[in-house]
């Protein structure tokens, strides 16, 4: 009994050994390239790195077995599929972290956001994809270790057509659905950080999966919307190519309005304030109706954001020029005959 103990210590000590080894070796290389990024993202996988080191140790030495007098077929398998799943979720954190370097390797010379962000989802969907297909592999070779499954597996793979049918129509949706995410991942029509407009709803593009994407509301609010969506509806995308925006300030104004003063109180104004991309303004008489005029004013931003705020800024301006300067301007109901 003595030397089963000493062998399951010995793997123990030897599996977190190994771990701060490894740790410690890649903490080093870190420090000293501080421009790969991928060594100090390696460090996540110590854990499975360890439980790979550790399953794998118990299945050559059998310390488990002889200590506590077990079944030996049925405690190796029970390791070997702790081994399995071990060997996965490490290839998991491995591609991750290749995948998480890379980006940060381009985001820090890529002088294009609107290519960094493309870079970014199309990296993210492929982690998922790739990770989804490991996982598949993984179960299934987990699944070959049972003697039942070795046993059935020639009527299953002569049965494989009809029940590839029977899944197809089954997960029609979700098939569609995970299509249309890779197909959006790589056709660059909606990325991260986008402002979209879908069902009449603005917000910004938060997270993109296989099988639907979340919307962040002005309102903070999160629309879920499948990814099947973008791929068969019309969508508004406000930033796919140039994040800049020409937002628009309508005004009910009297027919006595000195517009031309009015626009230079724009002009002066716009300049006084961060938001304006300094591209482009212009106030101007879009319609008239027997009571009044409509002014409309426009001007340029970086961003939606900015534009939204901008659009606030200069309406609320206007409207105290108006007030201060020119009271006349604002519409009223005329109920007797004029001079």
């Amino acid at each position: 009994m003595l030397w089963p103990l000493v062998v399951l210590l010995a793997v123990v000590v030897t599996t977190l050994a190994v771990g701060w080894v490894a740790d410690q070796v890649l903490q080093r290389v870190a420090g000293r390239h501080p421009e790969a990024p991928v060594w100090a993202l390696l460090r996540r996988c110590r854990i499975p790195l360890q439980l790979v080191v550790c399953s794998s140790l118990l299945i050559a030495a059998r310390p488990i077995e002889r200590l506590f007098e077990l079944d030996g077929d049925d405690t190796h398998h029970v390791i070997l599929l702790v081994l399995l799943a071990s060997i996965g979720w490490l290839t998991v954190r491995i591609v991750a972290a290749l995948l998480e370097a890379f980006f940060t390797r381009y985001e820090a010379v890529a002088d294009d956001p609107a290519r960094v962000q493309r870079v970014r989802t199309q990296l993210g969907m492929t982690r998922r994809v790739v990770s989804a297909l490991i996982a598949v592999v993984t179960v299934a070779v987990m699944l070959l270790t049972f003697q039942a499954m070795r046993t059935i597996g020639a009527s299953l793979l002569a049965s494989a057509g009809i029940i590839g049918i029977v899944a197809g129509i089954a997960a029609q949706s979700a098939l569609g659905n995970f299509f249309a995410g890779v197909q959006i991942a790589f056709g660059d029509t909606v990325r991260l950080g986008d402002t979209v407009i879908v069902e009449g709803q603005q917000g910004t593009v938060e997270e993109i999966t296989l099988s639907y994407l979340v919307i962040r509301l002005w309102d903070y609010r999160r629309l879920i919307v499948p990814t099947s969506y973008f791929i068969s509806k019309p969508f508004e995308n406000w930033t796919r190519k140039d994040p800049g925006l020409l937002g628009a300030v309508l005004l009910h104004l009297d027919h006595s309005t000195q517009v031309d003063r009015l626009r230079t109180a724009l002009g002066e104004f716009l300049p006084t304030t961060p938001l304006w991309d300094t591209l482009e303004w212009s106030l101007q008489v879009t319609d008239t109706t027997p009571s009044t005029i409509v002014v409309r004013a426009t001007m340029t931003a970086r961003t939606p954001d900015d534009v939204a705020a901008l659009r606030f800024e200069v309406r609320e301006h206007l409207l105290a020029y108006l007030r201060d300067e020119h009271p006349t301007a604002f519409p009223r109901v005329r109920t007797g005959e004029p001079d």
